[in-house]
């Protein structure tokens, strides 16, 4: 019995496969040049990265403590007295008012940028054509959109051209008051950048799988419940970036008003006059200082709106806490 019970180990040993060999370690060099490849790859733009962006927020920090003119070569330091004098003044604040015409245009921008694209994400006709028409105004330079609204709004201009032809009142002044030159500024901001965000939302509604469109028609659920029930879920994490992007493009508004109206009428905003402080009347360390605290106000906006509205990641992590 032992002899039968060994000559069927011996078979069966016989006619296993062999056991492939371990393979030996690599180097230690070859295992940090593995390790070091990745970096060699990010340095560049790790360099540029920290000249071009790091670099100059630092040397912005340090001159909000002098009394730099931006053209001498020597400053001096004077602590937080350019933040003394930016807490105190209240009317270097009130700019922000302005910026209320741009946040809720954002909205409007919004709101109708996530229409269009829900509609052209399913089968339209042209939808390539209206694509395309309306990403457009975001490839132009803003100079030239600056300009060509302007002539657009100026009195006699092409808008109250063709407010003529519909027997409304001509050769109104656009640009003339505060509210009615906020107004038209805003409406060429959303113009401009609805294209944008139209391709963001396009992108992230294409991103859902398809099968979950079939299953929901299979089961009779009209456009308006897949939107609700698939495509807004879907979209969430977009929509929490352009909703971050039209809040702090709204507090930091520059190319449209400074080029049209250069500030005037009441439309000046916070970047506008930060501006003027440095080259117009050479404050560089007071409007350095206005620039760090814009930066601030941008941040704890984006903080609490995260925490507000926290995306599908944090949502997992919450859940799982």
């Amino acid at each position: 019995m032992a002899d039968t019970t060994e000559k069927a180990a011996v078979k069966a040993t016989a006619g296993a496969a062999p056991t492939a060999p371990t393979p030996a370690p690599a180097p230690r060099a070859a295992r940090l040049w593995r390790g070091a490849t990745p970096w060699l790859f990010l340095l560049a733009p790790l360099a540029l990265l920290l000249t071009f962006t790091y670099a100059p927020i630092a040397n912005m920090v340090a001159y909000s403590f002098t009394d730099w003119d931006g053209v001498s070569p020597e400053l001096h330091y004077t602590g937080a007295e350019n933040y003394a004098e930016l807490f105190t003044r209240s009317e270097l604040f009130e700019v922000f008012w302005v910026s209320g015409y741009y946040l809720a245009a954002s909205v409007f921008q919004i709101v109708a940028a996530l229409y269009f694209a829900t509609v052209l994400s399913f089968n339209v006709r042209f939808r390539n054509f209206f694509k395309g028409v309306l990403f457009f105004p975001y490839l132009i330079n803003g100079v030239a959109i600056g300009f060509v609204f302007l002539y657009f709004f100026q009195d006699g201009g092409t808008l109250d051209s063709v407010l003529g032809l519909f027997g409304v009142e001509k050769d109104r002044a656009w640009l003339g008051t505060p509210e009615s030159a906020n107004t038209s500024l805003a409406a060429v901001s959303v113009w401009r950048y609805l294209g944008l965000n139209f391709v963001l939302f396009l992108g992230a509604i294409q991103s859902i799988p398809g099968e979950l469109y079939e299953a929901a028609e299979l089961d009779g659920a009209s456009r308006w419940h897949q939107f609700r029930y698939i495509i807004a879920p879907g979209i969430k994490p977009v929509l929490s970036l352009t909703v971050i992007l039209s809040i702090s493009g709204s507090l930091s508004v520059f190319e449209i008003p400074y080029i049209m109206t250069g500030g005037a009428t009441g439309t000046e905003t916070f970047v506008i006059q930060t501006v003027k402080l440095a080259f117009q009347f050479n404050k560089t360390g007071l409007a350095s200082a206005a620039a760090v605290v814009l930066l601030l106000i941008v941040l704890a906006v984006t903080w609490v709106q995260r925490r507000l509205v926290p995306d599908s990641a944090d949502d997992k992590r919450m859940d799982l806490a």
